[in-house]
């Protein structure tokens, strides 16, 4: 269980003009001279002259020459990346939004007033509209007149709809007559553990701050988020520094194109310790997509209740050659699963094409699979492997 931390900021007048100070040093040549503790009289000194001093020799100069020619050589290839990070920070930056939303609730028995900072991304759904899609925990009490949003440019405006689902901490935000161009959305479930990725965000509320580092794990399911409950999980983990404000700006790939939403830290300080997870962007569409049409998140229900305790030993135990998969602890009467004939104890492995890793896994994948649908599936029975098929309904 990894413990983390939304990452939501709320700024205070005194917090930017704390982050940094600077002291500027001149040195300035003055002319030199001395008393004689002896004779009581000023004596002159004299500096070296550049003139006196020893040639250096040949020898250790041309050597030192060939080392800076080949570092020259080898800094090339990684100025040919910083070069790539700065000019996909320039393309998508017009396309990342600084989200300030003021809220009010209940402490102790009084009502309080508070800005929280975060960040967005603007994305193209359907013909051409626009929405920004963000972390529900940046917006989430806050109404449309409540949320101002602002561009890189510093222009201001508010969202005319705005639909949240807490399940997965997804938000979208429509925005009419604000001409913005829509962020490339890429393939979240191409990209590997090592690849380089660029967070884009607004740190303590220091907007359109960009971060660089590498994708450091996939298929984080298990994060504590505090007293926020995300039930449906699958989260990206980044090395790319994401602080307080990053929450709902985009993770990038380096073409310039969107792969996660960048929504947590794990962190005992509270700033960023090289943990961050992003929600891949695959995910958060597809709750984007049903929020736009449904107003809300219709999530697949299957009707089991599965073993969190099951691992792979236990899977190896039973013979099957591989070692993923969720056990069956119950059927419920009526539902999905009991039509598609599941029994208690059989180990489903396949959903719906893909590889079951675990529990939390196939939570996840059967809550975003569309209802209605003949789904297949793949499941262990008594030493042998069968197929089925389950037609999902609306979670209620």
């Amino acid at each position: 269980m990894v413990a983390s931390f939304l990452c939501h900021w709320t700024p205070s007048r005194t917090s930017l003009s704390a982050l940094a100070a600077f002291a500027l040093c001149g040195c300035f040549a003055q002319p030199v001279s001395a008393q004689d503790p002896d004779e009581g009289q000023a004596v002159s000194v004299r500096r070296p002259s550049l003139e006196t001093a020893p040639r250096p020799n040949v020898a250790i100069d041309v050597e030192r020459e060939r080392l800076f020619n080949e570092l020259a050589e080898e800094f090339s290839t990684f100025d040919r990346l910083g070069h790539l990070v700065r000019r996909v920070s320039q393309l998508v930056k017009p396309s990342v939004i600084h989200i300030e939303a003021h809220k009010t609730e209940e402490r102790g028995g009084t009502r309080e007033s508070y800005d929280e900072a975060g960040s967005g991304v603007v994305i193209e759904f359907g013909t051409g509209d626009l929405w920004v899609l963000t972390n529900r925990h940046v917006i989430a009490g806050a109404s449309p007149r409540e949320i101002m949003l602002r561009t890189n440019r510093g222009r201001e405006f508010y969202p005319t709809k705005v639909f949240a689902d807490s399940s997965t901490d997804v938000a979208v935000m429509k925005i009419e007559g604000i001409d913005l161009p829509a962020a490339r959305v890429g393939d979240s479930d191409s990209i590997e553990i090592g690849d380089f990725v660029i967070a884009i965000g607004s740190p303590f509320g220091l907007s359109h701050s960009v971060t660089f580092g590498i994708l450091s794990a996939k298929g984080r399911r298990d994060l504590s988020l505090g007293e926020q409950k995300i039930e449906l999980q699958d989260f990206f983990q980044t090395d790319a520094a994401i602080n307080p404000g990053n929450s709902g700006g985009p993770l990038l790939n380096l073409r310039g194109e969107v792969v996660g939403l960048n929504t947590a830290i794990a962190s005992s300080s509270g700033g960023s310790e090289g943990i961050g997870f992003a929600i891949p962007i695959r995910m958060a569409i597809k709750v984007a997509d049903q929020l736009i049409q449904y107003g809300k998140l219709r999530r697949g229900y299957l009707g089991v209740t599965l073993d969190p305790d099951f691992t792979a030993a236990d899977l190896s135990a039973t013979g099957f050659p591989l070692r993923s998969g969720a056990l069956v602890k119950n059927v419920r009467s009526g539902s999905p699963a009991a039509s598609a004939r599941l029994q208690r104890g059989d180990i489903i492995v396949e959903f719906n094409g893909a590889r079951v890793e675990n529990d939390d896994h196939l939570v996840a994948q059967v809550g975003l699979t569309p209802i209605g649908k003949s789904i297949p599936m793949v499941i262990f029975r008594g030493g042998k492997r069968y197929r089925t098929e389950v037609i999902l309904t609306d979670f209620q």
